[in-house]
This record gives C-alpha cells, structure tokens and sequence, in this order.
C-alpha cells in the first residue's frame, strides 16, 4: 500500500478530531446556534461580522437565500432583488426552521470555523475514498470503509444541521458526538488495513476480552458525558455564570459517570498490567493510561475546581482521542488472534 495513502488516511483523522475539538470549542463557548441555518451562514457562505448587515438595508442588492433579522426574527429573501426605499414584505419569508434569532459575531465565526473544519475534512475523506479504488483488487475493505467514511461525514453533516434546526436538543448533540466516534474508528480501520508490516505478537483471549470492554465502557462514558454536560448547561440557564453552583445538586448521570471513571481507569490498569508482565506488543496501552490520566485530572477539576477555563473541551477531546486508541489497540489484538490462528 502507497505510503501516501496512508499519510492521507492519518490527514483525515487529524482533521476529523480537529472538527471534534472545534465542536468542543462551540459546546464551550454556546456557539452552536451562531449560525441558525445550514449549509450557510445567516444566508451567506462567509458570514457577516456586525449586525447591521443582517439589518434591512435601502438600496441593497439581496441573493434568494440572505437572511435579515427584523423584529426579532428571522426572514429570508425569496429571490434576487434590489430594495427600494421602504421595506416590503412581499420579498421575504418568515425561516420556519426555528425561531431563534440573535446575532453575536463571537458565537457566529466560532461556529463557522467549525464547519470550515468540517468541510476540509469532508474533501480530504473523499480524495482518500478515490483513491481507494486503486485498492479494490487488493483489499476490497480498504475501498469499502473509505466509501462508508464518506457517506458517515455526509450523515453527520446532516446530523448538525438537524442539531442546528432543533436549537440544540439534547439527544441529537449525544448522537452528533458518538457518530463522530464512529467515523474516527472508520478511518482508524483503514489506516490498519493499510499497515505493510504487522507486528507479531503472542494472542491471549483474556487481554483481547478486557481491551474490548474496556472500549465499550468509554464509549458509554462519552454518551454519559454528553447527558451530564447538558445538565451543566441547563444549570447555567438557571443559576448563571457561577461554576461553583453548576454540581450543587448534580444529576443521576453525573453519579453513574464518575462511578464509571474508576471502572475505566481500573480496567486500563489491570490492562497495563498484564501487557507488561506477557510481553505483549501492543504498546499504545501506554498513551492510553497517559490519556487517562489527563482525564481524571481534568474531570477532577471541573468537580472540585469549578470549571477552569477550557476544562471541559479538553475534557471531551480527551475522551474522544482515549476511545480513538482504544480502538486502534483492539485492532492490533484482534490481528494478533488472527496470525495466531494462521500459523
């Protein structure tokens, strides 16, 4: 397999997790409505930088599309046109998707670099999957799952507009986040099939069980994650800005979260362990534990520390690049197992 493929391959899984961490930064900063339509921007595919562009202007040519924010709602033009000195309803349609409509520059361009991110990932997943097709004869499933990487970003691009249209409903940001997980464990299988080399290693069932659920239960964490995160938000709407009461009277899921934490590290620990006293090639475990350890670090100092700044994005991205090599590991024991068998 061409060294640049797989250099291609690595490129789209970085650029995958940076749309993660800028999803993180929008979660963070409340920018997920910045853009309240989508594929574009308030009509526009560079979005404006101060109201009064969104503001009806006299004697402005308007594309069919550009959105205006008039008596606190939103109104898209029905067609080109060029208005006249007075403001006529006839050329514009009240945007049904939703009725937010606020314009804040910050919130805005944060969220329109998020998708720029998403964007550049979505073109760099469909030169991979072109590329692919040189590989059909050789290894069907390379072209196979960088098809279905392509179809997965083009679902996912459909699952943020539907987030965007819901005014950021709870479930569809959980299933926005774990679609992400799915595609970056795509990309991480087609990088895998792509290796020359496979390392031998000596297959034990035991590790390959543990390093499996282990896997299983971060990605319940992240789920769980999500549904704590969202009742931080809904904290904020109630008591404001003040970290300090965000976890006063914390839900059941923020219980069953840190619970689990202790299971994963547990688990990683035992996994470690084991690696280490087998002599077992499979040496990703150790940025798995330094991973985990910037965690619990992290989720330690949301609870007793009051939220630092940027704590929770890292917290998330953190979780997501810890399932990411975690994957990667099962990959590498399921391959052992089946060199195993083959000798």
């Amino acid at each position: 397999m061409p060294k640049s493929f797989r250099k291609i391959a690595k490129v789209s899984l970085v650029l995958v997790y940076l749309v993660i961490i800028a999803g993180a930064v929008v979660r963070m900063t409340g920018s997920g409505m910045g853009c309240p339509d989508w594929p574009k921007c308030f009509g526009y595919y560079i979005p404006p930088t101060q109201e009064s562009e969104l503001q009806w202007q006299a004697e402005k040519e308007y594309k069919k599309g550009q959105v205006i924010i008039r008596n606190e709602t939103l109104l898209v033009a029905e067609m080109d046109f060029v208005t006249s000195s007075v403001f006529k309803q006839k050329n514009w349609a009240a945007y049904t998707k939703h009725d937010y409509a606020v314009f804040n520059p910050w919130h805005t361009w944060i969220e329109f670099i998020n998708r720029l991110f998403g964007a550049l990932a979505g073109l760099a997943t469909l030169i991979l999957a072109v590329l692919s097709l040189k590989h059909w004869k050789k290894n069907k499933w390379i072209t196979i799952f960088s098809w279905l990487v392509v179809f997965g970003m083009g679902f996912q691009a459909w699952l943020g507009a539907t987030v965007v249209y819901s005014v950021l409903e709870p479930v569809k940001i959980t299933l926005h986040m774990v679609m992400a997980l799915i595609i970056v464990a795509m990309l991480l299988y087609v990088i895998h099939l792509s290796k020359k080399e496979i390392h031998a290693s000596t297959y034990n069932s035991t590790i390959f069980t543990f390093l499996t659920v282990a896997l299983l239960i971060t990605i319940a964490q992240v789920v769980l994650g999500t549904q704590v995160r969202q009742f931080v938000d809904e904290q904020i709407d109630l008591v404001g800005q003040n970290p300090y009461l965000w976890l006063q009277d914390p839900s059941i899921q923020f219980y069953v979260h840190r619970s689990f934490s202790m299971v994963v590290v547990l688990i990683n620990l035992y996994l470690a362990y084991r690696i280490y006293t087998l002599n077992l090639n499979l040496v990703k475990i150790n940025w798995v534990l330094i991973i985990l350890l910037a965690e619990v670090i992290t989720g330690m100092a949301m609870y007793y520390w009051d939220f630092p700044f940027a704590s929770q994005p890292l917290h998330l991205v953190l979780a997501s690049l810890l399932f990411g090599v975690q994957f990667y590991l099962v990959l590498e024991a399921y391959n052992f197992k089946r060199s195993h068998k083959s000798l």
